[in-house]
């Protein structure tokens, strides 16, 4: 879907549990889209007090409020002929959301402080941990801004819900973290990873590549089951 996608400039939102890797798929839409080599500039939503996320997002004049000591550029100006990741999203503030709205619909945007319309080109990517239609049921989110990013959806699956890919992240991490750190590579024994396919993985991918930095860490020459047994289970 990420191949068939990427090239389009089609709005996409990311759906999926935390550590799922939903930030890694924005990221190939990027790289694998013709703005490859303009910016891709990210937001964590979730980060930014619901009082600043107008300013960051669109920017701000000098003196438009009290610590705006100079003019500020703001992420869909940055991202002009890019792409724009906005993580989760459904941590949005509603006044945040309605101008969001405007400039998806009129390619336009103003400063906060300012008068005069900017047109930018962006490509807005979206992710949620959340149930944006339960969001939009509870008031907390925009049905029009919902149908606007939404224009391809992605879900993310849980790794609980891909255990076949298990084995490939480990030895992937491995060669990860080992070119990171300068450790040694290591093998897994087939029993070792027997039980880290059978473990639930509540924390996804992330959690797994945890998992594997502990076990490269305490583990001796190889991973044993034992190994994942006194550190992991």
């Amino acid at each position: 879907m990420i191949d068939k996608v990427a090239p389009t400039d089609a709005r996409v939102l990311i759906i999926g549990s935390n550590g799922t890797g939903k930030e890694l798929v924005a990221r190939s839409l990027h790289q694998k889209s013709s703005r490859s080599s303009m910016p891709y500039i990210e937001v964590n939503c979730a980060a930014i007090p619901s009082e600043l996320i107008e300013s960051e997002l669109f920017g701000h004049e000098k003196g438009a409020f009290t610590s705006a000591i100079k003019q500020h550029k703001g992420k869909f100006e940055q991202a002009d002929n890019g792409t724009l990741f906005l993580d989760e999203i459904g941590d949005m503030s509603l006044a945040a959301q309605a101008k969001v709205l405007r400039v998806l619909q009129e390619k336009k945007l103003s400063r906060v402080g300012s008068d005069k319309d900017i047109t930018v080109d962006v490509r807005v990517l979206a992710a949620t941990n959340k149930n944006l239609k339960e969001e939009i049921a509870k008031g907390n989110f925009r049905e029009d801004l919902y149908h606007r990013l939404s224009v391809i959806v992605i879900n993310m699956p849980s790794l609980d819900d891909r255990k076949g890919d298990i084995p490939l992240l480990v030895e992937y991490f491995i060669g990860q973290i080992c070119n990171e750190t300068g450790m040694a590579p290591r093998p897994v024994d087939d029993e070792a990873m027997r039980l880290l396919v059978d473990k639930s993985w509540t924390g996804n991918i992330r959690e797994l590549r945890n998992v594997v930095e502990r076990l490269l860490i305490l583990s001796g020459e190889r991973i044993t089951a034992s190994d994942v047994r006194s550190y992991v289970l």
